[in-house]
């Protein structure tokens, strides 16, 4: 295993979002580029290479093959086809599941084992596609889960309270997607309990439902706004990335599997705040939910599990 490898699998506008932060960022010694379309993926290693006299460090960037994951660290897939006007989650999940079965058993072709991010959508779901076909150990396989949505939850609460998002402390959990919740008994800025913050600044608490839902709705508007979200979830992919090459034992909430009845949950990926580090998951960070956020988790599991069931376990096999 190559210290600092990386294989990104998937070029298109996250994926590069990825790799150009990661550019800007350092920390990656080797970059390699796999994509279906060969003249695009040749192109964005001359563009990216291209930069290297104003990174902050050396760094191989290239285009490569299957081959090349063998040795690789980390690996992080965001191919797939994103969702199209009219078409229901339910076919992007099939369409999806069958290009991640592929991806996957060319990885493990390879004999990579390393750890894998997973980033396409819906992402709960192609995680646990790529854990089952992969067969690699759970904690090496993780999907970038609600981290981008914790990431809009903190800025938009650091924009409502006029306070550093870094010293906000909240997660988003469940789902990647409409059903996620925010666990509001465990949100703090600073070391000050969100609830005592609201009412020291006289804040009115039905904001912090109203916040939760600009976070929900974030996704909706900037494609509206521009057809494609990738800014964002290109820098959060680019920060797992390095908690895992630099052993980080950082929280991130990331899709991770529960299988011991964690949260009153099984055999699912679920976005859940996760120790990350060189292993992918080191352990995962219990939370005592109260009874309302205990439903909404299971609601949001169900749904999962349903689509699971409605189009994917068959084509997994």
């Amino acid at each position: 295993m190559k210290k600092g490898k990386v294989v990104l699998i998937g070029t298109g506008f996250v994926g590069m979002s990825m790799a150009y932060s990661m550019l800007n960022r350092g920390g990656v010694n080797e970059l390699v580029l796999i994509d279906i379309d060969k003249d695009k993926t040749i192109g964005e290693e001359m563009d990216l290479s291209h930069g290297l006299p104003f990174a902050p460090q050396k760094m191989v960037i290239k285009a490569g093959e299957y081959d090349e994951c063998k040795d690789a660290e980390v690996i992080v897939i965001t191919a797939g086809i994103a969702q199209k006007p009219g078409q229901t989650r339910l076919e992007l999940a099939e369409t999806n599941t069958k290009i991640m079965k592929q991806i996957t058993q060319n990885i493990m072709n390879s004999g990579f084992n390393g750890v894998i991010i997973v980033a396409s959508n819906p992402v709960d779901l192609m995680t646990y596609v790529v854990s089952k076909v992969s067969g690699l150990p759970k904690n090496q396989v993780i999907g970038s889960g609600t981290v981008l949505d914790t990431a809009r939850l903190r800025y938009i609460m650091s924009d409502y309270l006029k306070v550093s998002s870094k010293n906000i402390h909240a997660y988003i959990m469940g789902e990647h997607g409409d059903s996620s919740f925010v666990p509001w008994n465990h949100a703090y800025v600073g070391c000050k309990h969100i609830k005592d913050v609201m009412k020291d600044n006289k804040c009115p608490m039905e904001d912090l439902e109203k916040i939760h839902q600009d976070v929900v709705n974030a996704a909706y508007e900037i494609i509206n706004k521009k057809k494609a979200t990738y800014y964002g979830i290109g820098m959060a992919l680019s920060k797992l990335v390095k908690a895992v090459l630099d052993n980080e034992n950082t929280i991130l909430t990331v899709s991770t599997y529960l299988q011991n009845g964690e949260y009153g949950q099984d055999d699912i990926y679920i976005g859940v705040p996760a120790i990350i580090n060189s292993n992918g998951v080191r352990e995962l960070v219990k939370l005592e939910l109260t009874d309302e956020e205990q439903k909404k988790l299971d609601n949001s599991c169900n749904i999962i599990k349903e689509m699971r069931r409605e189009s994917i376990d068959d084509i997994i096999g």
